[in-house]
């Protein structure tokens, strides 16, 4: 298990996605069935199409220019007007909790919704970052270039096969997520409530530092667990309109650990 948008892709590649990737025992068939299958229209090209890695790329890449550019106009509203900041950044924040909710669970994949989770995702994105830059400036840059540091060390270290996704690994992920998402909900509550400060639970002391940490590195860690279902998807065949969930679930994942790093370097600021 990683996000559930990975989850059932994963669950998709390893039955075979109507029959791509996986050759069956062709069923004993009466004459009949024969001659229809013999009548039946050709596959078109538009048929065979399957999805690849450049495909899952050139989607991430946009789904990202959409996240930068809608963030950065939240980032300059935010900083112009304060209120309006904090309306984007929860307006952002509960919008993409239950968005992403509709796409991870509905059947058919939705390209608008995706898009529109990319939009709100930007909204809460640019305004989270600029209350962050003005209270600890310089916050923003340096987690910038951390989660591009922590994809690129992931990448590499799963590409290599220091970081091995097996069975095992994923349920100890899945159980490590499940727990920390009941954890974050709970903690978000504590923080509107001003638990430690605003932060919840640990403050900014060496207890919240420690949760940050361990946030930081689980949403590392989920990284390993996307490249090898993009990897899976890939491999066995799936549509290519798959592209598009494929992309959407890592560009969810990458801003988790950009979130975090930014929550992890304040705590160290404040």
């Amino acid at each position: 298990m990683s996000n559930p948008i990975f989850d059932r892709v994963d669950r998709e590649a390893q039955r075979g996605y109507a029959g791509f990737g996986q050759q069956e025992r062709t069923p004993d068939l009466s004459a009949r069935q024969l001659q229809d299958m013999y009548a039946a229209p050709s596959v078109t090209p538009v048929h065979e199409r399957r999805v690849t890695l450049d495909d899952v790329m050139m989607k991430s890449l946009l789904l990202f220019g959409i996240v930068v550019g809608v963030g950065a106009v939240s980032w300059f509203a935010a900083a112009a007007a304060p209120a309006t900041g904090m309306a984007l950044w929860m307006g952002g924040m509960f919008g993409t909790l239950i968005l992403g909710l509709v796409i991870a669970f509905k059947k058919v994949i939705s390209v608008p919704l995706i898009v529109g989770y990319a939009v709100l995702e930007g909204l809460f994105v640019g305004a989270i970052s600029q209350f962050f830059n003005a209270q600890w400036e310089g916050v923003v840059p340096t987690a910038v270039l951390a989660t591009l540091c922590v994809f690129g060390a992931m990448f590499a270290g799963w590409k290599a096969g220091f970081i091995k996704v097996t069975d095992k690994f994923r349920r100890m992920m899945g159980m490590a997520l499940i727990g920390y998402a009941i954890f974050a909900l709970i903690n978000l509550v504590a923080a509107f409530m001003g638990v430690g400060g605003g932060w919840g639970f640990g403050g900014s002391g060496m207890l919240g530092i420690g949760i940050s940490l361990f946030a930081t590195g689980l949403a590392a860690f989920t990284l390993a667990l996307d490249f090898d279902s993009i990897d899976n998807a890939v491999r066995s065949g799936m549509p290519e309109k798959y592209s598009w969930l494929l992309a959407h679930g890592l560009v969810v994942t990458v801003i988790w650990l950009y979130i975090e790093m930014l929550r992890l370097l304040a705590r160290l600021r404040d």
